[in-house]
């Protein structure tokens, strides 16, 4: 995780404590301990989801839902996995906050039935080409004007779910997250799995195999923390256009992990 998702700072002694005192009696207390301590976590997510999301959506309300995945996250953890709690909560709290916005179905079916065509289409040049389509040839593909094709790229990262960290597989709440196995240098895999070492290595290879400028907004949004507008600045392209990539690049990914296109 970024520094970004850091939490105001209890004593390392007294936070180990709750945590003990909770899972080894499920006092009451403690869990609420946890819950006002970990709370800046929700705020951060929360925050992060609302940025694609149409302005009627209450932020108050992506709180709220996201609350109900962090207490979901802190009676499920489990300290002796050796995980880090930030990163296994913030998961959790994202796909508590998705989990309603898609109960909510605000999405129109029209932007649901373009997201899923252009995913279709990059699933298909990608497999022909064996590498990632530019959006000229995407747009080619799909007969519609490039300026058409990223004028739906841009509405459809209103989706809110078209998100690196979204879960693999949305109908179980204990399932992994893209993020959980992005590929970190910096990072021990504690579960040892053989599984989770080979989607680590999918993802990995899947990012190097971006276009240049995709592969930048990944690892600078996910990886440094930068927002949208700043990956803009670092690019000289509007916030918009950065969401456009990001989303295409996403996408691009999530084909990938689902089915890879480069297995032979």
């Amino acid at each position: 995780m970024t520094e970004v998702t850091r939490v105001p700072e209890r004593g390392e002694q007294e936070l180990a404590a709750l945590w003990e005192k909770f899972k080894s009696s499920g006092d009451a207390q403690a869990r609420e301990g946890l819950i006002l301590h970990y709370s800046a976590l929700v705020k951060f997510v929360a925050g992060r989801v609302r940025a694609g999301l149409p302005r009627s959506v209450d932020p108050q309300d992506l709180a709220s839902y996201g609350t109900f995945g962090l207490i979901d996250a802190i009676d499920k953890f489990d300290l002796e996995r050796g995980y880090k709690f930030e990163t296994y909560a913030v998961n959790r709290i994202k796909g508590a906050i998705l989990d309603e916005l898609r109960a909510l179905d605000w999405v129109p079916r029209s932007v649901r039935s373009r997201a899923r065509e252009i995913q279709r289409s990059l699933a298909e040049l990608e497999h022909g080409l064996q590498r990632s389509p530019t959006d000229e040839e995407l747009a080619e593909h799909m007969d519609v004007p490039l300026t058409t094709l990223q004028d739906h790229l841009g509405e459809i990262s209103t989706l809110g779910f078209v998100a690196l960290d979204e879960l693999l597989n949305p109908a179980e709440r204990d399932s992994a997250a893209v993020g959980d196995v992005m590929a970190d240098p910096k990072a021990l895999d504690p579960s040892g799995s053989f599984e989770k070492e080979e989607t680590r290595y999918l993802l990995a290879d899947s990012i190097q195999r971006l276009p240049d400028r995709e592969r930048l907004v990944v690892t600078l949004y996910y990886y440094e923390g930068l927002t949208l507008a700043e990956i803009g600045g670092v690019l000289s392209v509007t916030e918009s256009r950065v969401c456009q990539i990001h989303t295409k690049a996403v996408m691009s990914l999530r084909n990938r992990l689902m089915e890879p296109p480069y297995k032979k």
